[in-house]
Protein backbone atom coordinates (compact mmCIF):
# COMPACT_ATOMS: atom_id res chain seq x y z
CA UNK A 1 0.00 0.00 0.00
CA UNK A 2 1.28 3.45 -0.94
CA UNK A 3 0.15 6.32 1.30
CA UNK A 4 0.55 9.86 -0.03
CA UNK A 5 -0.26 13.14 1.69
CA UNK A 6 -0.63 16.06 -0.72
CA UNK A 7 -0.36 19.62 0.62
CA UNK A 8 -2.08 18.75 3.89
CA UNK A 9 -3.03 21.48 6.37
CA UNK A 10 -5.03 21.42 9.58
CA UNK A 11 -6.53 24.51 11.22
CA UNK A 12 -8.69 24.63 14.34
CA UNK A 13 -10.24 28.03 14.78
CA UNK A 14 -7.52 30.63 14.47
CA UNK A 15 -4.79 28.08 15.24
CA UNK A 16 -2.78 26.23 12.62
CA UNK A 17 -2.03 22.73 13.85
CA UNK A 18 -0.39 21.56 10.61
CA UNK A 19 1.22 23.88 8.11
CA UNK A 20 1.09 22.83 4.46
CA UNK A 21 3.12 19.67 3.97
CA UNK A 22 3.40 16.74 1.61
CA UNK A 23 4.72 13.34 2.57
CA UNK A 24 4.97 9.96 0.85
CA UNK A 25 6.16 7.36 3.38
CA UNK A 26 8.08 4.50 1.84
CA UNK A 27 5.79 1.51 1.32
CA UNK A 28 6.66 -1.53 3.42
CA UNK A 29 9.10 0.41 5.62
CA UNK A 30 9.11 2.20 8.96
CA UNK A 31 8.78 5.98 8.90
CA UNK A 32 9.34 7.72 12.22
CA UNK A 33 7.58 11.00 12.96
CA UNK A 34 10.07 12.71 15.26
CA UNK A 35 9.28 15.85 17.20
CA UNK A 36 8.58 17.34 20.59
CA UNK A 37 5.15 17.36 22.21
CA UNK A 38 2.69 19.39 20.10
CA UNK A 39 4.91 19.15 17.02
CA UNK A 40 1.90 17.84 15.05
CA UNK A 41 2.64 14.11 15.05
CA UNK A 42 -0.72 12.93 16.40
CA UNK A 43 -2.67 15.38 14.22
CA UNK A 44 -0.90 14.04 11.14
CA UNK A 45 -1.49 10.41 12.13
CA UNK A 46 -5.20 11.02 12.74
CA UNK A 47 -5.49 12.34 9.19
CA UNK A 48 -3.59 9.31 7.86
CA UNK A 49 -5.98 6.99 9.71
CA UNK A 50 -9.19 8.73 8.67
CA UNK A 51 -10.02 9.79 12.22
CA UNK A 52 -9.82 13.42 11.13
CA UNK A 53 -10.00 15.34 7.87
CA UNK A 54 -7.49 17.95 6.72
CA UNK A 55 -8.50 21.58 6.32
CA UNK A 56 -6.97 21.40 2.86
CA UNK A 57 -5.06 18.89 0.79
CA UNK A 58 -5.64 15.24 -0.08
CA UNK A 59 -4.91 11.80 1.33
CA UNK A 60 -4.22 9.17 -1.32
CA UNK A 61 -3.97 5.39 -0.92
CA UNK A 62 -2.61 3.66 -3.99
CA UNK A 63 -3.40 6.84 -5.97
CA UNK A 64 -7.06 6.77 -4.83
CA UNK A 65 -8.35 9.85 -3.01
CA UNK A 66 -9.59 8.69 0.41
CA UNK A 67 -9.76 12.15 2.02
CA UNK A 68 -12.71 12.15 4.40
CA UNK A 69 -13.26 8.40 4.18
CA UNK A 70 -13.84 7.25 7.78
CA UNK A 71 -11.47 4.92 9.56
CA UNK A 72 -13.98 2.05 9.61
CA UNK A 73 -13.73 1.92 5.81
CA UNK A 74 -9.94 1.68 5.85
CA UNK A 75 -7.67 -1.22 6.72
CA UNK A 76 -5.60 0.52 9.39
CA UNK A 77 -4.19 -0.56 12.75
CA UNK A 78 -3.45 2.14 15.32
CA UNK A 79 -1.97 2.15 18.82
CA UNK A 80 -2.14 5.26 21.00
CA UNK A 81 -0.21 6.38 24.05
CA UNK A 82 -3.29 5.41 26.04
CA UNK A 83 -4.09 1.74 25.51
CA UNK A 84 -7.49 0.56 24.26
CA UNK A 85 -8.50 -3.07 24.87
CA UNK A 86 -11.73 -5.06 25.01
CA UNK A 87 -12.35 -5.24 28.79
CA UNK A 88 -14.54 -8.36 28.71
CA UNK A 89 -12.07 -10.43 26.66
CA UNK A 90 -9.00 -12.21 27.95
CA UNK A 91 -5.58 -11.10 26.78
CA UNK A 92 -5.48 -14.05 24.37
CA UNK A 93 -8.88 -13.17 22.89
CA UNK A 94 -7.91 -9.49 22.61
CA UNK A 95 -4.86 -10.38 20.55
CA UNK A 96 -6.76 -12.99 18.52
CA UNK A 97 -9.73 -10.75 17.68
CA UNK A 98 -8.44 -9.44 14.30
CA UNK A 99 -7.27 -12.93 13.33
CA UNK A 100 -10.72 -14.41 14.07
CA UNK A 101 -12.42 -11.72 12.01
CA UNK A 102 -10.36 -12.83 9.01
CA UNK A 103 -10.97 -16.51 9.74
CA UNK A 104 -7.26 -17.30 9.82
CA UNK A 105 -5.75 -20.64 10.80
CA UNK A 106 -3.08 -21.19 13.43
CA UNK A 107 -4.46 -18.42 15.62
CA UNK A 108 -3.27 -19.86 18.93
CA UNK A 109 0.31 -20.16 17.73
CA UNK A 110 0.34 -16.61 16.35
CA UNK A 111 -1.13 -15.23 19.59
CA UNK A 112 1.47 -17.07 21.64
CA UNK A 113 4.30 -15.85 19.39
CA UNK A 114 3.29 -12.19 19.68
CA UNK A 115 2.59 -12.43 23.41
CA UNK A 116 5.99 -13.97 24.08
CA UNK A 117 7.83 -11.35 22.01
CA UNK A 118 6.06 -8.60 23.94
CA UNK A 119 6.65 -10.30 27.31
CA UNK A 120 2.98 -10.93 28.13
CA UNK A 121 2.79 -14.68 27.45
CA UNK A 122 2.13 -15.42 31.12
CA UNK A 123 -1.00 -13.22 31.12
CA UNK A 124 -2.97 -14.76 28.24
CA UNK A 125 -5.79 -16.03 30.49
CA UNK A 126 -6.22 -12.75 32.36
CA UNK A 127 -8.57 -9.84 31.73
CA UNK A 128 -7.03 -6.45 30.87
CA UNK A 129 -8.21 -4.96 34.18
CA UNK A 130 -5.99 -7.46 36.01
CA UNK A 131 -2.86 -6.08 34.32
CA UNK A 132 -0.71 -3.03 34.91
CA UNK A 133 -0.88 -0.09 32.54
CA UNK A 134 2.31 -1.12 30.79
CA UNK A 135 1.06 -4.67 30.34
CA UNK A 136 -2.23 -3.45 28.92
CA UNK A 137 -0.33 -1.27 26.45
CA UNK A 138 1.55 -4.35 25.26
CA UNK A 139 -1.75 -6.18 24.74
CA UNK A 140 -2.96 -3.33 22.52
CA UNK A 141 0.31 -3.41 20.62
CA UNK A 142 0.13 -7.17 20.11
CA UNK A 143 -3.44 -6.88 18.76
CA UNK A 144 -2.34 -4.21 16.28
CA UNK A 145 0.55 -6.38 15.11
CA UNK A 146 -1.78 -9.38 14.76
CA UNK A 147 -4.05 -7.38 12.47
CA UNK A 148 -1.17 -7.08 10.00
CA UNK A 149 -2.87 -4.12 8.34
CA UNK A 150 -1.16 -2.56 5.30
CA UNK A 151 -0.92 0.69 7.30
CA UNK A 152 0.10 0.57 10.96
CA UNK A 153 0.13 3.78 13.01
CA UNK A 154 1.90 3.75 16.38
CA UNK A 155 1.63 6.93 18.43
CA UNK A 156 4.36 6.73 21.10
CA UNK A 157 3.30 3.18 22.03
CA UNK A 158 6.15 2.59 24.50
CA UNK A 159 5.93 5.86 26.42
CA UNK A 160 4.13 4.32 29.42
CA UNK A 161 6.61 1.49 29.90
CA UNK A 162 9.58 1.42 32.25
CA UNK A 163 13.03 2.17 30.85
CA UNK A 164 14.37 -1.39 30.73
CA UNK A 165 11.30 -2.87 29.07
CA UNK A 166 11.13 0.02 26.62
CA UNK A 167 14.70 -0.73 25.51
CA UNK A 168 13.91 -4.43 25.07
CA UNK A 169 10.71 -3.84 23.11
CA UNK A 170 12.37 -1.34 20.79
CA UNK A 171 14.68 -4.09 19.62
CA UNK A 172 11.78 -6.57 19.31
CA UNK A 173 9.70 -4.09 17.31
CA UNK A 174 12.61 -3.32 15.00
CA UNK A 175 12.84 -7.03 14.18
CA UNK A 176 9.06 -7.40 13.78
CA UNK A 177 8.80 -4.40 11.48
CA UNK A 178 11.77 -5.53 9.40
CA UNK A 179 10.06 -8.82 8.65
CA UNK A 180 6.66 -7.38 7.69
CA UNK A 181 5.01 -5.89 4.63
CA UNK A 182 3.09 -3.12 6.39
CA UNK A 183 3.87 0.55 6.04
CA UNK A 184 4.59 1.55 9.63
CA UNK A 185 4.31 5.12 10.90
CA UNK A 186 5.84 5.47 14.37
CA UNK A 187 5.63 8.71 16.36
CA UNK A 188 8.19 9.50 19.05
CA UNK A 189 9.84 12.39 20.87
CA UNK A 190 13.08 10.44 21.31
CA UNK A 191 15.89 10.70 18.71
CA UNK A 192 17.38 7.44 19.94
CA UNK A 193 14.16 5.62 19.14
CA UNK A 194 14.15 7.09 15.64
CA UNK A 195 17.71 5.91 15.06
CA UNK A 196 16.87 2.39 16.20
CA UNK A 197 13.51 1.95 14.45
CA UNK A 198 13.32 4.21 11.46
CA UNK A 199 14.45 3.39 7.98
CA UNK A 200 13.07 6.87 7.28
CA UNK A 201 12.43 9.83 9.54
CA UNK A 202 10.21 12.90 9.18
CA UNK A 203 11.14 15.69 11.59
CA UNK A 204 8.24 17.92 12.70
CA UNK A 205 8.26 21.08 14.76
CA UNK A 206 5.32 23.36 15.63
CA UNK A 207 3.19 21.81 12.89
CA UNK A 208 5.84 22.08 10.18
CA UNK A 209 7.46 19.20 8.33
CA UNK A 210 11.13 20.24 8.41
CA UNK A 211 12.87 17.32 6.72
CA UNK A 212 12.14 13.79 5.50
CA UNK A 213 14.52 11.12 4.30
CA UNK A 214 16.61 8.14 5.27
CA UNK A 215 17.06 8.26 9.03
CA UNK A 216 20.85 8.19 8.87
CA UNK A 217 20.91 11.00 6.30
CA UNK A 218 18.59 13.21 8.34
CA UNK A 219 20.65 12.58 11.47
CA UNK A 220 24.03 13.18 9.87
CA UNK A 221 22.99 16.03 7.57
CA UNK A 222 20.19 18.06 9.23
CA UNK A 223 19.16 20.73 6.73
CA UNK A 224 18.52 23.34 9.41
CA UNK A 225 19.32 24.19 12.99
CA UNK A 226 15.75 23.29 13.94
CA UNK A 227 16.23 19.77 12.61
CA UNK A 228 19.56 19.44 14.41
CA UNK A 229 17.94 20.48 17.68
CA UNK A 230 15.08 18.04 17.24
CA UNK A 231 17.38 15.16 16.28
CA UNK A 232 19.91 15.42 19.12
CA UNK A 233 19.64 13.93 22.59
CA UNK A 234 21.14 15.45 24.63
CA UNK A 235 20.67 18.74 22.75
CA UNK A 236 23.41 19.69 20.32
CA UNK A 237 26.03 22.04 21.78
CA UNK A 238 25.76 25.40 20.01
CA UNK A 239 28.41 28.11 19.82
CA UNK A 240 28.28 31.50 18.10
CA UNK A 241 31.00 32.39 15.63
CA UNK A 242 32.04 34.24 12.52
CA UNK A 243 33.05 32.90 9.12
CA UNK A 244 36.64 34.02 8.42
CA UNK A 245 39.42 33.10 6.03
CA UNK A 246 40.38 29.53 6.81
CA UNK A 247 37.35 28.55 8.87
CA UNK A 248 35.17 29.76 11.72
CA UNK A 249 36.27 31.91 14.61
CA UNK A 250 34.24 30.89 17.66
CA UNK A 251 33.35 33.79 19.96
CA UNK A 252 35.71 33.64 22.97
CA UNK A 253 37.08 30.41 21.59
CA UNK A 254 39.47 28.88 19.07
CA UNK A 255 39.55 29.08 15.29
CA UNK A 256 37.98 26.01 13.67
CA UNK A 257 40.00 25.28 10.54
CA UNK A 258 37.62 24.10 7.83
CA UNK A 259 36.59 24.75 4.24
CA UNK A 260 33.45 26.89 4.01
CA UNK A 261 31.24 27.24 0.97
CA UNK A 262 31.49 30.37 -1.14
CA UNK A 263 28.17 31.67 0.14
CA UNK A 264 28.98 31.31 3.84
CA UNK A 265 29.86 34.66 5.39
CA UNK A 266 29.29 36.70 8.51
CA UNK A 267 27.74 35.25 11.65
CA UNK A 268 27.30 31.50 11.92
CA UNK A 269 26.35 28.92 14.54
CA UNK A 270 28.63 25.97 15.24
CA UNK A 271 27.05 22.75 16.49
CA UNK A 272 28.77 19.81 18.18
CA UNK A 273 26.97 16.70 19.34
CA UNK A 274 27.66 15.72 22.95
CA UNK A 275 29.26 12.47 21.78
CA UNK A 276 31.85 14.53 19.83
CA UNK A 277 33.25 16.08 23.01
CA UNK A 278 35.76 14.44 25.30
CA UNK A 279 37.64 15.38 28.45
CA UNK A 280 40.81 13.72 27.19
CA UNK A 281 43.01 15.13 24.45
CA UNK A 282 43.05 13.32 21.12
CA UNK A 283 45.33 13.95 18.13
CA UNK A 284 44.21 17.02 16.19
CA UNK A 285 41.74 18.18 18.85
CA UNK A 286 41.02 21.74 19.89
CA UNK A 287 40.53 22.47 23.59
CA UNK A 288 38.51 24.71 25.87
CA UNK A 289 39.14 25.18 29.58
CA UNK A 290 36.13 24.71 31.80
CA UNK A 291 34.63 23.75 35.14
CA UNK A 292 32.28 20.85 35.85
CA UNK A 293 28.76 22.01 36.71
CA UNK A 294 27.21 18.56 37.06
CA UNK A 295 27.96 14.96 36.00
CA UNK A 296 24.96 12.70 35.37
CA UNK A 297 25.28 8.93 35.01
CA UNK A 298 22.67 7.46 32.67
CA UNK A 299 22.95 3.76 31.93
CA UNK A 300 26.47 3.13 30.65
CA UNK A 301 27.17 6.79 29.80
CA UNK A 302 28.11 9.88 31.80
CA UNK A 303 26.82 13.30 30.74
CA UNK A 304 29.15 16.04 31.93
CA UNK A 305 27.93 19.65 31.93
CA UNK A 306 30.89 22.02 31.69
CA UNK A 307 30.96 25.81 31.96
CA UNK A 308 33.38 27.24 29.36
CA UNK A 309 34.16 30.68 27.86
CA UNK A 310 31.96 29.83 24.84
CA UNK A 311 29.00 28.79 27.01
CA UNK A 312 27.76 25.69 28.79
CA UNK A 313 28.64 22.48 26.96
CA UNK A 314 27.57 18.86 27.49
CA UNK A 315 29.96 15.99 26.84
CA UNK A 316 28.67 12.41 26.54
CA UNK A 317 31.34 10.03 27.84
CA UNK A 318 31.20 6.26 27.52
CA UNK A 319 31.33 4.52 30.88
CA UNK A 320 30.92 5.76 34.44
CA UNK A 321 33.07 8.76 35.34
CA UNK A 322 33.36 10.38 38.78
CA UNK A 323 33.88 14.14 38.62
CA UNK A 324 33.70 16.73 41.35
CA UNK A 325 31.53 19.84 41.05
CA UNK A 326 33.71 22.79 40.12
CA UNK A 327 36.55 20.53 38.98
CA UNK A 328 38.75 22.10 36.30
CA UNK A 329 38.65 20.12 33.05
CA UNK A 330 39.53 20.54 29.41
CA UNK A 331 36.84 19.99 26.77
CA UNK A 332 38.34 18.55 23.59
CA UNK A 333 36.79 18.33 20.12
CA UNK A 334 37.77 18.08 16.49
CA UNK A 335 36.77 20.63 13.86
CA UNK A 336 35.94 17.77 11.49
CA UNK A 337 33.01 16.84 13.75
CA UNK A 338 31.47 20.33 13.75
CA UNK A 339 28.29 21.42 12.02
CA UNK A 340 28.06 24.98 10.73
CA UNK A 341 24.75 26.76 10.18
CA UNK A 342 24.59 30.09 8.36
CA UNK A 343 22.78 33.26 9.43
CA UNK A 344 19.50 31.80 8.14
CA UNK A 345 20.06 28.65 10.27
CA UNK A 346 20.57 26.51 7.15
CA UNK A 347 23.20 23.78 7.14
CA UNK A 348 26.41 25.04 5.55
CA UNK A 349 28.93 22.39 6.65
CA UNK A 350 28.35 18.88 8.03
CA UNK A 351 30.85 16.24 9.18
CA UNK A 352 31.68 13.69 6.51
CA UNK A 353 29.95 10.34 6.88
CA UNK A 354 29.42 7.25 4.79
CA UNK A 355 26.20 5.22 4.87
CA UNK A 356 26.57 1.58 5.87
CA UNK A 357 25.07 -0.80 3.30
Amino acid sequence: MQLTLERITKKVGAQTWLHEQSLTPRSGAVTVLLGATQAGKTSLMRIMAGLDVPSSGRVLVDAEDVTGRPVRERNVAMVYQQFINYPSLTVADNIASPLKLRGEKGIDARVRELADRLHIGMFLDRLPAELSGGQQQRVALARALAKNAPLMLLDEPLVNLDYKLREELREELAQLFAGGDSTVIYATTEPGEALLLGGYTAVLDAGELLQYGLTAEVFHAPQSLRVARAFSDPPMNLMAGTAVAGGVQIDNGPLLPMALGAGVAGRVTVGLRASSLDLSARPGDLALAGQVEVAEISGSDTFVHVQTPVGDLVAQLTGVHRLELGEAVGVHFNAAQAYVFDAADRLAVAPAWRPIH
